[in-house]
């Protein structure tokens, strides 16, 4: 692997093992079967390879919003190495309904004031904070404090301080941290990474990229700065910044940007509607990015290379449904191409991965590291855009430098 954090940082950093003696990777059931088409067809999975259900890593979910409902808990019907035990809700009514629905213990269920107590319970191997950005860094500190392992929703948290105070409880803890970027774990994104990296129609020169929403009901979180720590920048703006990192493998040096917020618009009184920028790679690379609360939904991005060809996703950060596109010329003929890979439960793929790196004590390919350099980015964007000026980063020349064991290819 290229100079990541498997290589900067030290063994004691990356957890004190898996700390579960009833609990290996070596548990893992796999059944193989024979292809039932000719080797000319499109591959197809001939295996099945999961965990016994009570040698699986057990979650506490942290917050009962529409991510969680919608989402996360229906993802453990896809996952492999992981199941729900446990929740943490401060409406009571609401999470013994939950549990109910997936078989959760009402012992199991917990309110924000008695969280610590998932200290004494061995079911709960790990913790998953799903709560308004600036509650992250609490209940992440909280729940390494109690042992457990965490993975933690994206944006980390509001200030790159914050970040680095979680995940130096966690080191101190000797738990692993990761970050929920479901992107970098998805089929299609991962391709488009591949295609950047090796260079498929040549080298990528310019990414355009779009994350928009028109949202909704002024009163909700994400529009109150004290919980979100920001507009559309860090909730759906996120997406375009890390997933050029992504499928670049490299860090931008620098940053120039923009903010707009329609006067008189209620839902903008706290936090920014719309943010445009611009990030510079040391490749060579020029990323223009744009994120906004105030206009028809649109998540899509596009690479153009230098040798004869484009693609890209559109959409690309949505939980279903995403779609490959591109273009590229052969002889007189502009040839548009669609590939289509299976798809699959983006949450089931972060959660089964993180399981994996908690059996086997490897350190998550998106760990908190990956989660601070956002943030640090982040905060020059908005430098960038208050003061009118090109904001410097620090210079990074090493690829994938703040990521860990890539994810198995698990059929």
């Amino acid at each position: 692997m290229a100079a990541g954090i498997l290589n900067s940082v030290p063994a004691s950093a990356m957890g004190s093992g898996t700390n579960l003696p009833d609990k290996s990777i070596n548990d893992v059931i796999s059944i193989k079967l024979p292809p039932l088409e000719q080797p000319t067809e499109k591959e197809q999975a001939v295996s099945s390879v999961s965990m016994p259900k009570d040698k699986r890593i057990g979650y506490a979910i942290v917050g009962l919003g529409n991510l969680s409902l919608g989402q996360i808990l229906p993802g453990f019907g896809a996952s492999k190495y992981g199941k729900p035990v446990a929740l943490v809700s401060g409406d009571a009514d609401k999470a013994k309904k939950v549990a109910a629905q997936y078989g959760i213990n009402p012992k199991n269920i917990y309110n924000y004031q008695n969280f610590d107590n998932i200290k004494s319970n061995p079911e709960v191997d790990a913790v998953y904070i799903v709560l308004p950005n600036s509650m992250h860094e609490e209940y992440v500190v909280r729940a390494a404090k109690a042992g457990k392992h965490v993975l933690c929703e994206k944006p980390m948290a509001t200030s790159a301080a914050a970040c680095q105070r979680m995940i130096d409880a966690c080191k101190q803890a000797g738990k692993k941290l990761m970050v929920a970027y479901r992107i970098q774990y998805e089929p299609h994104n991962r391709l488009a990474m591949e295609w950047v990296r090796s260079q498929k129609f040549g080298k990528v020169k310019v990414i355009d990229m779009m994350n928009s929403q028109n949202i909704g009901d002024p009163s909700q979180w994400r529009l109150k700065k004290a919980l979100s720590g920001g507009g559309s920048l860090p909730d759906i703006g996120l997406y375009c910044l890390n997933t050029a990192r992504f499928v670049l493998g490299e860090e931008p040096h620098t940053v120039i940007a923009s903010t707009y917020s329609t006067p008189g618009d209620e839902r903008f009184k706290e936090v920014e509607e719309t943010v445009s920028w611009q990030m510079h790679f040391p490749g060579g690379a020029v990323v223009s990015a744009a994120t906004s609360y105030g206009v028809h939904q649109s998540r899509r991005y596009r690479c153009y290379a230098d040798k004869g060809g484009w693609f890209g996703l559109d959409p690309a950060f949505e939980y279903s449904r995403l779609q490959m596109e591109g273009s590229h010329a052969e002889g007189n003929q502009e040839i548009k191409i669609a590939p289509s890979i299976k798809e699959v439960q983006q949450f089931a793929l972060e959660l089964d991965h993180f399981a994996q790196c908690i059996l086997d004590n490897k350190t998550p390919f998106t760990p908190g590291e990956e989660g601070l350099q956002d943030q640090k980015i982040m905060e020059a964007i908005y430098e960038s855009a208050k003061t009118g000026k090109p904001v410097k980063l620090q210079t990074i020349t090493t690829i994938d430098t703040f990521r860990g064991t890539p994810p198995k290819g698990d059929s």
